[in-house]
């Protein structure tokens, strides 16, 4: 039997089959897609890392210098006493105005008694790092006892003052404050204004007498020695360059070298035995103007050593009493 003759392809049918071969030609002649090398993978693996620790590292840095003030200053806000709960009559006082007329520091003006041994000295009082003058007024009593005149204040972000983080730079600018309002508001000559600190105030107040040698004297109440380690003994200091970021210093060196005004010195410790002018703080043997040192024992009548000690310092300057 004859085969049977083959259908032949229709043109649609050729066509289709030729734009198919057409399309696995073109499939088979173009190029490979693009592959990223390893080591392009792993450089940009490491960039990023690295960007997300520098970002860490900055964080870090940045909470440090925003929080680290509060490993040295200790403000609380809350006045809860004053100087009518020790029987002394006093008057609040504010002052150190802004342009709005809004004064920034609040504090107290505690006059002394008619006709006492010094009246004609003022006494501005320095408080230390912890609370606010809640905590002085013990201190303030023991002045008024003595018989002088007594502005107490507190720092910006203590008591009833406005609020701002504490630093070295704010006391100096709060206790220059303090003063004029002193001289240029209650008219009291320089040369009969005492600067008295204690604890971190004393280091302040040292500061504020170096640089005004019109005033009458300084007292240091148990001046901090290197206060601003206590920023750089934290474990979150050796992760951050601490010493950029914090600009305290409190030096006492410089401004004890450069003291021209009697002061001062009080240190709650039993006086050492013989050989005594080898212990004297190393400070205090920095200070060339005329000093004196008074060791006042932990226990007994403290209050005795210091009232004798301070009537003497007192009767001894050179300024109107």
């Amino acid at each position: 039997m004859p085969p049977m003759p083959r259908k032949r392809p229709s043109a649609k049918s050729a066509s289709r089959a030729a734009a198919l071969s057409a399309a696995r030609a073109a499939r088979g002649s173009s190029p490979a897609p693009p592959t990223v090398p390893g080591s392009w993978l792993a450089a940009a693996v490491g960039l990023a890392v690295v960007a997300a620790a520098a970002c860490a590292w900055a964080t870090l840095c940045l909470l440090f210098w925003q929080g680290s003030w509060q490993l040295l200053y200790h403000p609380t806000a809350a006045v809860t006493r004053t100087p009518a709960s020790v029987g002394l009559p006093f008057g609040a006082v504010g002052f150190a105005a802004t342009e709005a007329g809004d004064t920034q520091l609040k504090g107290w003006w505690i006059p002394a008694a008619p006709g006492a041994r010094y009246s004609r000295i003022t006494a501005l009082y320095l408080h230390g790092s912890d609370g606010n003058l809640v905590d002085t007024v013990d201190a303030l009593a023991r002045l008024h006892e003595a018989g002088v005149n007594v502005l107490a204040f507190d720092y910006r972000g203590y008591g009833q003052s406005k609020f701002a983080r504490p630093s070295e730079a704010r006391w100096r600018e709060d206790a220059e404050s303090a003063l004029r309002y002193l001289t240029a508001t209650r008219h009291i000559a320089a040369n009969s204004i005492v600067v008295m600190g204690r604890d971190l105030g004393a280091n302040l107040a040292l500061q504020v007498a170096a640089a005004h040698p019109e005033l009458a004297g300084v007292v240091l109440q148990a001046p901090r020695e290197e206060p601003v380690n206590v920023y750089f003994r934290d474990p979150r200091a050796r992760l951050v360059p601490a010493h950029l970021l914090v600009h305290d210093r409190y030096d006492m060196n410089a401004p004890a070298a450069k003291l021209r005004i009697p002061s001062l010195w009080f240190y709650w410790t039993p006086k050492p035995g013989p050989g005594a002018e080898n212990d004297e703080p190393e400070v205090f043997k920095m200070v060339t103007a005329p000093r004196m040192l008074a060791w006042l024992p932990t226990t007994g009548v403290v209050e005795t050593y210091y009232q004798d000690a301070l009537s003497r310092w007192l009767d001894g300057l050179p300024g109107p009493r």
